[in-house]
């Protein structure tokens, strides 16, 4: 999966289409994520010793990761997302980095 934790991404389909956040949790095995104040899902909680006063909590829920696309930090415009490989200087090994499809900067 091309998306990683702390990344920006932005919805571009579905009831939340246009919002942006950070993502938090990242699913692979089940291709979904969880973006910051996006797909918020209400749950009634009892009180309890976190929750003392008990009743509606608001909570993010997981989208698949097909209806994001992640800001492209240059131009702050969703993008996708390609792989090249490069050599580091330091190591003298290959590594692979994600670059943005519209600008070609690394990210």
């Amino acid at each position: 999966m091309k998306i990683h934790k702390n990344d920006n991404v932005m919805v571009i389909a579905g009831n939340d289409r246009g919002k942006s956040g950070k993502v938090l949790k990242v699913f692979p095995a089940k291709y979904k994520i969880i973006v910051e104040g996006v797909n918020l899902r209400k749950r009634h909680t009892k009180p309890n010793q976190n929750n003392p006063q008990g009743g509606i909590i608001e909570k993010e829920a997981p989208i698949n990761v097909s209806n994001i696309m992640l800001i492209d930090p240059g131009n702050n415009l969703p993008s996708r997302l390609g792989s090249q490989i490069i050599l580091d200087e330091k190591t003298g090994k290959k590594k692979r980095v994600r670059v943005s499809r519209t600008s070609g900067e690394m990210i």
